[in-house]
């Protein structure tokens, strides 16, 4: 039998998946899901885009620190001072690859870049020429090339190739084609292209149309022998294409694709809950693979022929993809050590012994409420833990009443910058009452977009996570909060959003001022 070809998973969960409204992770947080990548054996891990920020900067260094057996990558425009500060950040890494892109659509270079193709290809080249001399791993994307004409596509490749490009990757930047004729695109160019057989072809396919999946696994059936792909299908207006369901397609349908991944699929499920508890972005319940229904039969005749036999209507088992590891790992007589070697084994470490000791704490609270504690409880017992480092609003205490006839109030105090304030309130029901009173001190003004709860375990004393999204002049964030009383949980969510919002924006959009 012939040897399979390896398919490259390129994961840019923290890079375009934060660019997902409100979606924007700490420092600490990008290395917690970054470990949890590596662990899963994803090849290539996209942090961020170091031109963007200060913090985006130092998230990419501090990835590249601790990172040994991924590619740690880093984005920048076809800008000299983009590669430039790239290269910086990724200084440490064991492996490194600069990553740059320049627009190559007409739409994108008659109306964004004000720049003739002779411009673009020069440009591209010569970005491509200064990356080279930081590091032999350099990825080339004509954005928009999805909608750029296809002879201007080869010449474009064919020269960043000669330039060095190890890497040639074809975004469907705005999820516009359907899997035939995106396959077809990057079946065209490897044929076409005279120094194709140089490079690896990849593709990033957006999913505003649902295809983003479907049109990567095309390109893949044509030649394309790396994914860009996100975790749970997070990124920008309607996604990316989900690492889980490219991931899977592949494993479970080896009878088509002549291709294979190094993935440890056992650690999807625990991975996809690590990304949704730090961005608030909770996973649909049907959600492919990672939902919480994606394994649960409930019609009558489904149930007898799983029964029977697995395979009349199970294509994948659920312990292949981690659903079998959700397992009661620690309780109230647990200690200190078997603590922090759980969280060690989840891939959370910490800093200082400080950090463990307030870690430690929560978790011996939430014990005392929680009899059983589960790994998805410690994942958001970590998350809750970092969201108190800097808090400019700090919750005190929270009394809410609700009772049969009477109009349901809060009572809230919250520690402003360090200062004791109170403040009580009347509302719809016990949140709305809780969200009233603590706007009655903070006074925000910030529009409150979403409220979402979803139960992080199950049973009665099961953690209810929550999600709020905040909108302010432009801005949004997304605050998350997780306990055992829901009151809480929203509260604590809505005092996250706002000290979000109290952090000045210094994120840019990477297809700014190109």
């Amino acid at each position: 039998m012939a040897t399979k070809d390896k398919l490259i998973i390129f994961d840019t969960t923290l890079r375009d998946g934060e660019q997902s409204p409100g979606a924007s992770m700490t420092r600490d947080e990008k290395i917690r899901i970054a470990k949890s990548l590596e662990r899963m054996r994803v090849d290539v891990i996209e942090v961020g885009f170091p031109m963007a920020s200060a913090g985006d900067f130092e998230a990419v260094r501090a990835v590249a620190s601790v990172i040994k057996e991924s590619i740690v990558c880093g984005l920048a425009r076809a800008l000299k001072k983009d590669i430039e500060r790239a290269s910086e950040a990724l200084k440490t890494a064991m492996s490194a690859r600069i990553h740059t892109f320049i627009a190559t659509s007409p739409i994108h270079m008659q109306q964004k870049l004000h720049m003739t193709e002779n411009q673009v290809i020069e440009q591209a080249v010569a970005a491509v020429k200064q990356a080279k001399q930081y590091t032999d791993d350099v990825e080339f994307s004509p954005e928009d090339a999805g909608r750029s004409e296809f002879e201007f596509l080869c010449r474009v490749i064919e020269q960043v190739i000669m330039a060095g490009a190890t890497t040639i990757n074809i975004p469907d930047t705005v999820g516009y084609n359907v899997p035939h004729q995106f396959g077809s695109l990057v079946g065209r160019l490897i044929e076409n292209v005279p120094n194709s057989d140089q490079v690896i072809f990849s593709v990033h396919c957006h999913n505003d149309l649902g295809l983003a999946a479907a049109n990567s696994l095309s390109a893949v059936l044509n030649g394309a022998r790396q994914v860009e792909c996100t975790v749970n299908g997070l990124g920008e207006r309607a996604g990316n294409a989900s690492l889980e369901e490219v991931v899977m397609t592949v494993h479970t349908r080896q009878d088509v694709f002549s291709c294979t991944t190094s993935l440890d699929t056992k650690l999807i499920v625990p991975t996809s809950r690590i990304v949704s508890t730090i961005t608030g972005f909770p996973v649909q319940p049907n959600k492919a693979i990672v939902g919480a229904n994606a394994f649960a039969h409930e019609a009558g005749i489904h149930q007898d022929g799983v029964l029977k036999a697995r395979e009349t209507y199970e294509i994948m088992r659920a312990e292949d993809v981690g659903w079998a590891s959700n397992k009661i790992v620690l309780g109230k007589h647990s200690g200190r050590n078997a603590f922090r070697t759980r969280l060690n084994e989840l891939g959370v470490t910490f800093r200082t012994e400080e950090e463990l000791n307030v870690a430690f704490a929560n978790f011996k609270d939430l014990a005392d409420r929680k009899h059983d504690i589960y790994d998805e409880d410690l994942h958001a017992l970590v998350s809750e833990t970092s969201c108190e480092k800097s808090e400019y609003f700090k919750l005190v205490s929270l009394k809410a009443h609700s009772e049969t006839g009477e109009i349901p109030s809060a009572q809230v105090t919250l520690l402003v910058d360090g200062e004791e304030r109170k403040a009580e309130s009347n509302g719809g029901g016990t949140v709305d009452a809780t969200f009233c009173a603590i706007e009655t001190i903070a006074a925000s003004q910030a529009q409150l977009q979403l409220y979402s709860v979803n139960n992080i375990t199950t049973g009665t004393d099961a953690q209810g996570e929550v999600t709020v999204r905040l909108q302010k002049s432009g801005r949004i964030v997304n605050g998350h909060g997780a306990d055992t009383d829901i009151i809480m949980a929203s509260a604590k969510a809505y005092l996250h959003a706002l000290n979000k919002l109290v952090v000045p924006e210094t994120r840019a959009h990477p297809q700014h001022d190109v």
